[in-house]
């Protein structure tokens, strides 16, 4: 069973609130968006009709980082070695392909641009899928490098992602798959270190437009983030 009780949950709904706060999402919330299934793992839904949230662009169903009592947790990474590790397989992807399965977001605050530091993106092109990681440099940069991590992770394979980054600003990422595996290590800028920063994961598709029943469909069986 996934421990959902440092997370809340932004839906896509469009006729009721888009927030479930920590403590409703962990007294068994389900709806046609998040579902609990039964070997544990939960299974996230966003037609490319949804509602979006304000700065945003494009529906989501995805959790975000919390304290226990539902406060909105940030860190910087100078407090800790912080780690973010999921399994999960991509069932069903919108016309565009792409499908952002988990961040690390930065607070939206003076010089940050409500900025994420990195996206990690699911994207099936021309059949293949692909793991891609959209880096962003140094905060409020528009310009987003984006770097293939694994190809060949079919629609419904399970893979694997860690992500960390160290006290000293070191980000690391893994991909695990059947098809392919990769890597990537990079120091980051010293801007970071004064970003207050929280991770983020679930189903966030690149697509608004299209017939109700197109979306991305992800399931998570393991889900877990750690500072120590």
């Amino acid at each position: 069973m996934i421990d959902l009780s440092t997370w809340n949950l932004t839906v896509p709904a469009t006729t009721s609130n888009t927030l479930i706060e920590t403590g409703r999402l962990n007294n068994g919330y389900e709806s046609q968006y998040f579902s609990r299934n039964s070997d544990g793992s939960i299974s996230f839904w966003v037609p490319v009709n949804g509602a979006r949230t304000e700065d945003a662009s494009y529906p989501r169903t995805e959790l975000r980082e919390t304290q226990t009592d539902g406060t909105l947790s940030y860190w910087y990474h100078a407090s800790a070695d912080n780690y973010l590790s999921a399994v999960l397989s991509v069932e069903q992807v919108p016309s565009q392909g792409k499908i952002v399965i988990g961040q690390i977001h930065s607070k939206d605050e003076a010089g940050s641009q409500n900025d994420p530091l990195l996206k990690i993106q699911y994207h099936y092109l021309r059949g293949n899928g692909r793991i891609e990681a959209l880096l962003r440099k140094r905060p409020g940069d528009t310009e987003v490098e984006n770097i293939l991590l694994a190809e060949n992770v079919d629609l419904g394979e399970r893979f694997g992602y860690d992500l960390r980054i160290t006290p000293s600003g070191r980000l690391g990422i893994v991909i695990t798959s059947d098809g392919d595996d990769g890597n990537l290590y990079r120091e980051l800028s010293g801007y970071w270190g004064k970003q207050q920063l929280y991770f983020k994961a679930g189903a966030y598709i690149q697509d608004n437009y299209g017939a109700e029943n197109e979306g991305g469909r992800v399931t998570f069986y393991w889900l877990n983030s750690l500072h120590r």
